[in-house]
């Protein structure tokens, strides 16, 4: 009975760790495509006379 204790103590552990690596690398993950996104955003303008949106022209 105490092996069988220990073992599931060792999963429950195991699982645990193993939860908060995969929540880290999705943070990670979710945090480098905000970056991506925003570094990449185009700002765009409307044109009065169709009110089509358009990359907006640089000077």
């Amino acid at each position: 009975m105490a092996a069988i204790g220990a073992g599931l103590l060792w999963v429950r552990r195991y699982f645990k760790r193993e939860q908060e690596r995969v929540r880290a690398e999705l943070r990670k993950a979710q945090e480098a495509m905000e970056r991506r996104d925003i570094e990449s955003a185009v700002p765009l303008e409307e044109d009065p006379v169709t009110g089509v949106y358009r990359p907006k022209e640089r000077p």
